[in-house]
Parts: structure tokens; C-alpha cells; sequence
């Protein structure tokens, strides 16, 4: 089990080496006691299942490698409003494809949550489960949900691109195909994601990755604006997979860039990419490897970050992509013998991601292998944000307008524990929430208002999506906050015990490998390796 862990989640622990092109600060762990401020935990809850979520947790293991919004996706808007899913208590009708493959199979619905009140946001008439990814301002949400029917290729039921306004879902439709899917809307309401056009291709990113086929048809970017679909183009080969989409309409994402298979994998190259609405597609480039690892963030200056695969597919390195340049992330002390990937980008240019260091897990540890670190880009200048005492992993997911952090740490067992970066301090996010809270095993995006978005996980191995709100200055009168500030330095909570919620089966071997799909994976993996 331990060696598929290892082989499956090449991701969480196997992500290393970042770096940047001038200089590099390098930190341990790190123990500060400075204060913080508590947190209120608000437990979305579920419809009658044993799990909910949120990001896309379910979406990364059916695409497995492609550019998946966990970690940056907009669950929480500056109202206070928070989207994701929960299970229902209804087995899943089609036990070959649960929404959350080896972790449950029951039907989960979107869900919305507002003001103490959640709603069951339904899906599609006929379709069983449905999921809701991100949320704009102005509280309108994108997913996908399941229509009732079953794609004519795959046998698979079909999936199609939504959206959510005042609780009433919309199909988006699809470019002639049988499947879709949206990721994300930005505040003017145009949404990107990707569907299906009717020519056939054997490279299908959907259906090589979602359905394991080779009979599928092309996967194309799009945007949805004014009531109609558009296909965005690809870089020169026929296929094309979005992730993100900032204010100015542009989107980020990645495509083949020609039909001819590669070596390694029988995949053609693709390379990351920007669209903009008024010049077209741009190829961001490659550092000589044949695949992009990830796409991650995308901020409103056009700057995009993820991972590139190096020649010979066996290594990945963050990039950042400055508006003009691509900038390979890697320079010592983090060029450890791992890889590296860059998660996020605000509108500062403060990029965030992990980075391998010289140091290991014991070979006989379920993550033995490369130590991973957290770390910001800022200026030109790598700093290594250390981890827990005790545990010596961590990551960056998300940074905030106020160069907040939040992320995970997890020791050589996969305990993960979700933390804090702020004034130069790492923290447990467990010591900041009221004792009897579950625990917080992942945080993984965080608003300019502090609100974070979290995983909590019961002691059977549930799965819940929580609302972590700060009792602090910008969140005055907010009942059950504790309002006093608390020295939160030492060893982490222990993560409790877990029951394993059932073996995962075979994954994919094509690349890219994506390591939140990996990182879920060790979840499960690692609780039932206890």
C-alpha cells in the first residue's frame, strides 16, 4: 500500500525543487509566538450523506493531471457565501463512477451556504449529483451536474457545464459533444471551462483522462458570455483545457500544441497558455519537457503560475509567467532532488506553492521520499515558510491581498494538518478553533477578508466542508467569536485516528500528475494504511 501511495500520489510528497533567478532565503521550521486571532468554524454540513466538500477534490480524480482548480478555486465571496457539495444518503446509481472514487459512492448534490442557511441547489432534471466549483460576487456559481443520460462513447453518464443564480441551475450546453463542465466565473458573469465538440480524436484530454477511452472527441476552452458558448481555439492541436478567469475576460489554461504523439507517453505536447478577448491565444512556453503539469493561478495582471514537466518527464518545476517572460522557480538551497509547483498568484505578484529541500523521510515512512516546504516568490526572491514542529512538510495554497497563507503540513505518516502563514509565523489552524471542532486537515484558499475554506475530518474518516471566519477587527459582533488573541506556538493537535474508507483502484499512468488529485488519494491511502 505504502508503495502505491508513493507511485499514486507523486504530488504532495514528491513535489519539490522550486526556486527563483536571482536569490534564495531560506528558513527552517518555524516556531514564532506571536499572537493570533481565533477563528469560528461553521460546519456546512452534508444532505444526508457522511461527507461534503468543496474545490474540487472529485473533479481532480476524473481528470487525472489536468489544470484543477483545488486550492484556488473561489468557493467563498466577500459576502460570506460558500459553494461546494454534499453527499445525500442515496447510493449512487452507477457504482462504476462515484463522484469520489474509493472514498464514498453516494449521489451528492451542489450546495450553497448563506447566513446559517444551506440549500440543496438540485441538479439537472433526471441527473443524479452535481457539483458547484466556484462563486463571483455577486454570489453566481459554476459546476457541473449530471443530466440522466449516458454519454453514447464512454457508457459513462454525461456531465454537463452549469450554473447557479438565485438557486435556479442553467445547462450551458456544449460545443457539439455529449460532455461539459465550468470552473470558474468571473464578477462580469463570463465563465470558463471546457466541453466537447463532435470531431473525434484520440487524444481527447476528457476522455483519456475521465473515461480512459480513445474513442472520444476533441476537448475545447471555452467562454460563456451573453447567453452563448465560444470556443476559445487551441495552440495548433485539437485539444484545449481551461482553468481560470480573471476580471479582464482573459483565461488561463493549457493546449496541445500539434497532433504528434510523444515517446514517452503516446501524448502530443501542450503547453500553458493565456487567452485574451482581444488577442487571441499565446503560448506561454515550455522549459523543453512535452507536457504542462498544472495550471494553477491566474491574477488580474494577466500573470499565470503553475508546473512544467522537464525532458524526460521525470521531473517538475513551478513556473511563473510575468507577462512577458516565463521564469523557471528553481535555484538551491530548495533544489532538492524532488520537484516543484507554484499554486497561486495574487494581484501583487506574491506567488505560493512547495518546494523540495535536502532532507528526507525515513525510507520505511509512508512518505518516504524528498521533504517538501512551503514557500512565497516575491520581488525575485524565494523564501522558504518552513513548516510544523514535528512535521516537516508543507504547502502553500492560497495568498490573500494581505499576503495571508493558508495551506497544510503533514509529517512523514501523511498526518496533514491545515495552517496559517502570517507576520512571519506559521501556525496550526487547530489551535486557533474551539476545542471540540473537527479536525482541520487542509486549507486550502483564503479571501482578502481572512475567511478561509477547509476540510475537516472526523475520527470514521469523514470528510467536512468547513467556513473558518476570524474573530477580528474586520468580523466585529460575530456570535460564538472569541475575540481574545492566542499564542498558538508548539508541537500541532494529533489528527485523529481513522477508519480507511476503502481501497482506490488503478489511476491513470499519463502525465501530467496533478498533486491535489494525488494528495486526496494519500488521504484515503494513508488512513488505510493505519
Amino acid at each position: 500500500m505504502k508503495s502505491r501511495i508513493w507511485t499514486l500520489i507523486a504530488a504532495i510528497a514528491l513535489f519539490a525543487a522550486v526556486a527563483v533567478p536571482d536569490q534564495l532565503v531560506a528558513e527552517d521550521s518555524q516556531d514564532h509566538k506571536d499572537p493570533h486571532h481565533h477563528y469560528k468554524v461553521i460546519d456546512m454540513g452534508t444532505f444526508g450523506g457522511p461527507s461534503s466538500y468543496y474545490d474540487t477534490l472529485s473533479l481532480s480524480d476524473r481528470f487525472p493531471g489536468f489544470a484543477d482548480p483545488d486550492g484556488f478555486a473561489r468557493v467563498i465571496n466577500q459576502h460570506g457565501l460558500m459553494v461546494g457539495w454534499a453527499d445525500t444518503s442515496t447510493p449512487d446509481p452507477d457504482p462504476s463512477y462515484c463522484l469520489v472514487p474509493g472514498y464514498d459512492c453516494y449521489v451528492a448534490h451542489a450546495f450553497q451556504w448563506k447566513n446559517g442557511i444551506q440549500t440543496d441547489l438540485g441538479s439537472l432534471p433526471g441527473g443524479a449529483s452535481s457539483v458547484a466549483l466556484w462563486v463571483n460576487s455577486i454570489g453566481l456559481s459554476v459546476g457541473f451536474a449530471q443530466n440522466g443520460q449516458a454519454d453514447p462513447i464512454t457508457g459513462l453518464p454525461e456531465l454537463r457545464a452549469v450554473s447557479w443564480n438565485d438557486g435556479q441551475i442553467s445547462d450551458l450546453g456544449t460545443l457539439g459533444g455529449n460532455q461539459s463542465f465550468a470552473l470558474s466565473v468571473n464578477d462580469r458573469g463570463q465563465i470558463t471551462g471546457g466541453a466537447l465538440n463532435a470531431i473525434s480524436d484520440p487524444y481527447s484530454f476528457y476522455d483519456l483522462f475521465f473515461a480512459g477511452s480513445s474513442a472520444g472527441t476533441q476537448t475545447r476552452g471555452f467562454i460563456w458570455q451573453n447567453g452563448s458558448m465560444q470556443d476559445i481555439g487551441t495552440l495548433g492541436g485539437p485539444d484545449t483545457f481551461p482553468a481560470l478567469i480573471n476580471r479582464q475576460g482573459q483565461i488561463a489554461g493549457f493546449s496541445y500544441i500539434n497532433s504528434i504523439p510523444n515517446s514517452d507517453d503516446g501524448l502530443p505536447t501542450f503547453d500553458p497558455f493565456l487567452w485574451d478577448p482581444n488577442k487571441g491565444m499565446k503560448d506561454l512556453g515550455n522549459f523543453a519537457g512535452d507536457q504542462t503539469a498544472s495550471v494553477n493561478g491566474l491574477n488580474d495582471r494577466g500573470e499565470v503560475v503553475g508546473g512544467l514537466w522537464l525532458p524526460g518527464g521525470n521531473q517538475i518545476h513551478p513556473f511563473v509567467w510575468d507577462g512577458s517572460r516565463l521564469i523557471d522557480l528553481i535555484a538551491p538551497p530548495f533544489g532538492g532532488p524532488g520537484n516543484g509547483e507554484a499554486s497561486w498568484i495574487n494581484d501583487a505578484g506574491e506567488v505560493v506553492g512547495l518546494a523540495g529541500i535536502p532532507r528526507f523521510c525515513p525510507p520505511d515512512s509512508a512518505a518516504a521520499g524528498p521533504i517538501q516546504h512551503a514557500f512565497l516568490w516575491k520581488d525575485g526572491l524565494m523564501k522558504d515558510l518552513g513548516a510544523l514542529p514535528g512535521s516537516p512538510n508543507s504547502e502553500g495554497d492560497s495568498i490573500n491581498a494581505r499576503s495571508q497563507i493558508a495551506g497544510i503540513s503533514w509529517n512523514c505518516d501523511y498526518a496533514f494538518t491545515a495552517v496559517l502563514w502570517e507576520d512571519n509565523s506559521v501556525v496550526d489552524l487547530n489551535r486557533l478553533v474551539p476545542p471540540d471542532s473537527t479536525f482541520l486537515i487542509y486549507a486550502s484558499s483564503i479571501t482578502d477578508q481572512g475567511e478561509i475554506a477547509a476540510l475537516g475530518l472526523l475520527p470514521n474518516g469523514d470528510l467536512l466542508a468547513e467556513m473558518l471566519i476570524p474573530c477580528d477587527e474586520n468580523h466585529p459582533g460575530v456570535a460564538g467569536c472569541d475575540y481574545s488573541l492566542v499564542d498558538a506556538g508548539g508541537e500541532p493537535k494529533i489528527q485523529p485516528r481513522t477508519v480507511a474508507p476503502g481501497a482506490f483502484g488503478s489511476v491513470p499512468s499519463r502525465r501530467p500528475l496533478s498533486r491535489r488529485r494525488n494528495w486526496f488519494r494519500t488521504l484515503a491511502d494513508a488512513a488505510a494504511d493505519r
